[in-house]
């Protein structure tokens, strides 16, 4: 039976022309391309804030709003800090006998823990120091100067783990209990994520854990039978804290319907029973402490999951919305003091090293990667600079940390080795007057944690890069997601006529520019 014409069309009312003939085939076509994505693959992709980068992909920045930002600065008490402590600990390190050692001096440690070192994201009304975003930077940027493992030590506590989770998502109990005690490093944290099948697919942990009853202090009570095997985990040998990541599960159906409930973060005291620390691993030769930690049917109270219970399930957006900060901070300052460090040393040293009766500097094969070692020092401190500011600001950026933690740590390790080239072999025969070959070996450390470069750079800047700061294409991509056939194909035509528009506009622009060597674009 032939359907009637009004019926025909009810299905496509309120479609445009454009949206039934042009857009919808283009639009069963994308559907079909565009792969499933998974719920944490959506947080992924969600984390964090997109600012200024966003500018960069509508081919006309704003530079007024670059240009109007704040100027980074100190404030006086952290400056005091800066001067004080700092140079106090510094003065403290020899990177030649901490590496002969495999690890800090006991009276360094001390300092550390007793300094606040430790708590330097922390309140103070929680007994932290509080310092922004900018000074937990310069801290750590002046301790890579002296000692990798030392800057290890400190930035690993202030970065993403433990007080940084508590603080934004801990229960108040929690916040009580733990928070001044990270603060004074009466509590040494760690936090374990990867597993030996689970590095870069880092959603794809095994360890699980089961909602179950159990025994605690001498009560039954309700919690968790958790088993992990983890690894490359920072402080883990030493840690009194362990922030565990794993995927729960609730077969018998104790604390709601669902059964595979998801990412779950827990922090469990590693005096539990059960709980394996303790061995070693030496990264590059590096001596901060690092190792594996496993468990297995290890039980744990309802109340050690971060949050408590309302948290089960979420783990995996609470890593995502985290880890900005971390990226943004740590690692760019690890790479930028480096990289600072080569500037100083190896200019000094191409000025009092001389052959053929000259001041090696003086040659142009020496100049070349003493230029470039300046460029990247000036240029890494100012993105660094203005990154910590932008979270000192509100702001998360996911994208322009991973961006900042790629080219910190690749530009870090061409400084070295353009300085490694200038010293010759001063540079490769170890020992204690060597400064150049203990940092050195930390590069690979930098390049591969917190995200390997190479995923860094493929997944991060180019995939969530492109899609959350494009104007477009996360439109395009939730419009495909709709259930609504009609809202979908309108929603999608209207991303993607927005798109073709911004697109021409974008190439007719550069076109423009190209034709007129640029004399009408707007410049900062």
């Amino acid at each position: 039976m032939r359907v009637p014409v009004a019926k025909r069309g009810a299905g496509m009312s309120g479609l445009s022309w454009r949206a039934r003939h042009l857009t919808k085939p283009i639009f069963a076509w994308y559907r079909k391309v565009l792969p499933p994505i998974s719920p944490t693959e959506r947080d992924a992709i969600a984390a964090g804030t997109v600012w200024w980068d966003a500018d960069l992909f509508s081919g006309k920045p704003d530079w007024s709003k670059l240009r109007g930002f704040p100027k980074p600065m100190l404030s006086a008490e952290e400056q005091m800090f800066l001067d004080g402590p700092v140079e106090k600990l510094c003065s403290m390190l020899n990177d030649w006998e901490i590496r002969r050692a495999g690890d800090l001096p006991e009276h360094v440690w001390s300092f550390i823990r007793d300094s606040g070192f430790m708590g330097m994201i922390i309140p103070k009304e929680r007994g932290g120091l509080g310092f922004s975003a900018l000074m937990h930077s310069a801290v750590v940027m002046k301790i890579a100067s002296r000692s990798p493992t030392a800057a290890v030590t400190v930035m690993v506590p202030n970065s993403l783990g433990p007080a940084e989770l508590l603080m934004r998502y801990g229960t108040d109990g929690q916040r009580d209990h733990y928070l001044p005690r990270l603060a004074i490093g009466k509590e040494i944290p760690c936090f374990a994520l990867t597993h030996p099948e689970a590095g870069s697919d880092a959603a794809s942990i095994p360890d699980r854990g089961v909602v179950c009853y159990g025994e605690h202090q001498g009560v039954r009570t309700l919690g968790l039978r958790v088993t992990w095997n983890k690894r490359y985990i920072t402080l883990a040998p030493v840690a009194t804290i362990l922030g565990l990541a794993f995927r729960l599960y609730d077969p018998d159906h104790l604390i709601g319907g669902k059964e595979d409930i998801g990412i779950t973060l827990a922090l469990v005291p590693t005096n539990t029973p059960g709980v394996l620390i303790g061995r070693r691993h030496f990264p590059a030769g590096q001596a901060f402490q690092n190792g594996p930690t496993q468990g297995k049917d290890v039980f744990i109270p309802m109340e050690y999951v971060i949050g408590g219970r309302e948290r089960v399930g979420q783990g995996w957006r609470m890593l995502m919305d985290c880890l900005a900060a971390g990226r943004a901070i740590s690692l760019p300052a690890l790479g930028t003091g480096c990289a600072m460090f080569c500037a100083r040393f190896a200019g000094a040293y191409a000025r009092v090293r001389r052959q053929f009766g000259m001041a090696i500097g003086r040659f142009e094969g020496v100049e070349e990667p003493l230029a470039r070692i300046a460029g990247y020092a000036y240029g890494l401190d100012a993105a660094r600079r203005l990154t910590a500011a932008t979270l000192d600001e509100g702001q998360q950026p996911s994208v322009l940390s991973a961006i900042l933690k790629y080219h910190a740590t690749e530009r870090m390790r061409t400084a070295l080795n353009d300085a490694l080239d200038i010293h010759g072999g001063r540079a490769i025969c170890d020992g204690p007057r060597n400064y150049l070959f203990g940092v050195y070996q930390s590069v690979p450390v930098a390049i591969t944690v917190e995200g390997a470069n190479i995923l860094t750079r493929s997944l991060m800047i180019f995939g969530q890069g492109a899609i959350r700061c494009h104007p477009h294409l996360l439109k395009e991509m939730e419009a495909a997601n709709l259930s609504d056939p009609n809202e979908a194909l309108k929603a999608f035509d209207k991303a993607l006529f927005a798109h073709v528009r911004s697109a021409a506009s974008n190439i007719f622009r550069g076109f423009w520019h190209n034709l007129t060597g640029g004399v009408f674009a707007r410049v900062p």
